[in-house]
């Protein structure tokens, strides 16, 4: 199902469960959601737009019954973690004391890992003041296998599913034949290249891994080194799990050394990375994401909304599915307690703006589509430009829930 039909059908959706009176026990109340992601450092432009993008969204949902059945009003309560596990932990008991019972986090697994026990802890001590994380973009896929929790749902798809994807698309490149793999040296890094090697080592065995670099998190700013030697390798494609400010710097450098090969990213649409593209790079970039910039219907209206009121690029979509869900299963609990939440938005299915997705029940991952787009000059039928670059993100294929669904080996404790 596309988006043209979403808003519609949402909105029978809403009308249907007014109509027999399911939204009665919360509608106006207030829901508060902590978003705790780093406002500071290198990564603070990514976070500015994300923490934007929640509160651009929660206006939209607050407004709309037709998005938002439960009748709920959302509320972001923003807290900076400087991207750091201990700071998250620190902001996590600042917004339970204040009251807030909804958290979301995505920018560093790392950071999402002290999240998820946090949380945990707090929710096994404090019984009827349950806490429930709801995971933006941290993909790890620890986090719905043996790390998996109760109280944790992830709504972007993790590291396993988008290499998974990815490398269906490499196998049909045949030019595609000496790969290197930079990527940051933390939790999400090591995955991406372990399922590249895994994922080409099946899809492609003639495929050569020339060469593997890992490197600290936001602390580099030239990457002029790590460019010299995969042209030493002699590779002819690069994959990479880089964002913000990593991904940028790294682009730009291969832009000043003339570095001629392709790179196949994750998050290429982020803030920094289209500027330092530019141009130079037509054709030679793909990404792997659930989302991307020339979505058709009502996201594509809302970006224009986004850019023309904030002048900025939305690029989060899990920010939509995570308000779906929430007032979705709000309105199935007559509840905002989250123990009755987590409980309706386990194995629920919903119409969002890829079509319809669902909350597996068995681990928490949300299963949804996947596209990979590849970087070109906007055009008619692509016109979205992130950051005024002339450029865009074009869509070349499109893989469903089912294809880039990964297993899980889950063994969720419930309450």
């Amino acid at each position: 199902m596309r988006i043209a039909t979403w808003v519609h059908q949402t909105a029978v959706g809403s009308l249907l469960l007014l109509a027999v009176g399911t939204v009665a026990a919360q509608k106006g109340e207030t829901v508060k959601i902590a978003w705790i992601d780093p406002l500071s450092g290198l990564m603070a432009p990514v976070g500015q737009n994300q923490v934007r993008s929640f509160q651009f969204f929660a206006e939209k949902f607050n407004k709309d019954p037709r998005l938002n059945p439960a009748g709920v009003r959302f509320e972001i309560v923003p807290f900076d973690n400087k991207l750091s596990p201990s700071e998250t932990v620190n902001a996590l008991k600042s917004a339970v004391d204040q009251g807030v019972r909804y958290v979301t986090q995505g920018n560093g697994s790392s950071v999402a890992g002290a999240m998820i026990d946090a949380v945990a802890k707090h929710n096994e001590r404090n019984p009827g003041k349950e806490v429930i994380y709801l995971n933006h973009s941290a993909v790890d896929p620890d986090f719905t296998n043996s790390r998996c929790s109760y109280w944790h749902f992830r709504f972007d798809a993790d590291t396993s599913m988008k290499m998974e994807a990815l490398t269906t698309f490499i196998k049909d490149l045949p030019d595609v034949k000496k790969v290197y793999l930079l990527n940051q040296n933390y939790s999400h890094g090591q995955q991406v290249a372990r399922y590249a090697k895994e994922n080409l080592a099946k899809k492609r065995p003639d495929v050569q891994v020339v060469g593997e670099d890992f490197h600290p998190l936001a602390q580099v700013r030239d990457f002029a080194p790590y460019i010299a030697k995969i042209k030493a390798s002699g590779a002819d494609s690069v994959i990479t799990g880089n964002w913000g400010s990593d991904l940028s710097l790294l682009m730009k450098a291969a832009n000043e050394s003339g570095y001629a090969g392709r790179f196949f990213t994750y998050y290429t649409g982020v803030t920094g990375a289209p500027t330092a593209l530019g141009r130079n790079f037509d054709g030679r970039v793909y990404q792997v994401a659930y989302h991307h910039y020339n979505m058709p219907g009502a996201m594509g209206q809302w970006q224009n909304e986004f850019r023309q009121k904030l002048n900025d690029d939305f690029y989060t979509g899990s920010v939509v599915h995570i308000y779906n869900i929430l007032s979705q299963a709000m309105a199935r609990a007559k509840s905002t307690e989250p123990l009755k939440v987590a409980a309706a938005m386990e194995g629920l299915k919903f119409n969002s703006f890829s079509g319809e997705v669902e909350m597996r029940k068995s681990d928490h991952q949300l299963q949804q589509p996947l596209f990979i787009t590849v970087w070109q000059q906007a055009d008619a039928k692509f016109p979205y430009s992130p950051e005024n670059t002339g450029m865009t993100l074009a869509p070349v294929k499109e893989l469903p829930a089912f294809v880039s669904s990964t297993p899980t080996s889950c063994q969720m404790k419930r309450p």
